[in-house]
C-alpha cells in the first residue's frame, strides 16, 4: 500500500477490490492532516515572531513526521486485517472451529481502525496547538488539517463499528464501541472548534 502512487491508490479504491477501503482512506486523511501540520510547523520554525515557541515547533516537526509514517503503516495494517476476516467467512458453517476463528478475525479487524482513531487523537493535539502558535500566514492550513483529522476519526470509527456489530462477545464489543465513541467525540469536538475559530477569523 505504501508503495502505491496517489493515482494508483485512488484507482484501487475506486474498484471492486476490498482493500484499501474506508479504513485505509481514513488513515490516508490522517496522514494528510499530520503532513499539513508539519508544513505549518516548517513555515513557522526559525521565524523571530514565533521564537518563544521554537522548542515546541521543533517537537512538532518530529511528531508530525512520525505520525505520517504511523498513518501510512496503518493503511497497510487495516488492509492486512481484512484478509483473515474474509477467509473466516469462507469457512463452512458446520466447521466447529469457525465461530472462534471468525470472532478472532472480527476483533482483529476492529482493532486496526481503532488504532487509526487513536492516531487521530495524537494529530488532534498538534492541530490544537498550531492553531495558537503556528504561522498566521498558514493558519488556513491548520483549519484544513483540523477538518481532515475530524474526518479521520469519524471514518475509521465506521470500520470499528461494522466489525463490533458482528462480534459474539458483546461485552468486548460494547467496550470497544464506548472507547471509540468517546475518543471520536473528543477529537471531533476539538478539531471542529479549531476549524470554526479559524473560519471565523478568516471571515471577520
Amino acid at each position: 500500500m505504501k508503495e502505491l502512487k496517489i493515482e494508483e491508490f485512488v484507482d484501487v479504491l475506486n474498484s471492486a477490490e476490498p482493500t484499501p477501503g474506508g479504513g485505509g482512506a481514513s488513515a490516508l486523511a490522517g496522514a494528510l492532516s499530520a503532513a499539513l501540520c508539519g508544513m505549518v510547523a516548517h513555515l513557522t520554525t526559525g521565524k523571530k515572531k514565533y521564537a518563544e515557541y521554537q522548542g515546541e515547533i521543533d517537537k512538532i516537526l518530529e511528531e508530525t513526521k512520525a505520525l505520517c509514517v504511523r498513518m501510512e503503516d496503518l493503511i497497510a495494517e487495516d488492509a492486512k486485517a481484512f484478509a483473515p476476516l474474509a477467509a473466516a467467512y469462507g469457512i463452512p458453517k458446520e466447521d466447529p472451529d469457525r465461530a472462534k476463528i471468525l470472532e478472532d478475525a472480527l476483533v482483529n479487524a476492529a482493532e486496526a481502525p481503532y488504532k487509526i482513531v487513536e492516531a487521530a487523537g495524537d494529530v488532534r493535539d498538534i492541530v490544537v496547538r498550531l492553531a495558537d502558535i503556528g504561522s498566521r500566514l498558514a493558519i488556513s492550513d491548520v483549519g484544513v488539517a483540523a477538518a481532515l483529522c475530524s474526518a479521520t476519526a469519524k471514518g475509521a470509527a465506521m470500520n470499528v463499528y461494522i466489525n463490533t456489530k458482528l462480534m459474539a462477545d458483546r461485552d468486548k464489543a460494547d467496550k470497544m464501541n464506548e472507547d471509540t465513541k468517546a475518543l471520536v467525540s473528543s477529537v471531533c469536538s476539538d478539531c471542529d472548534a479549531v476549524y470554526d475559530r479559524i473560519k471565523g477569523d478568516l471571515n471577520a
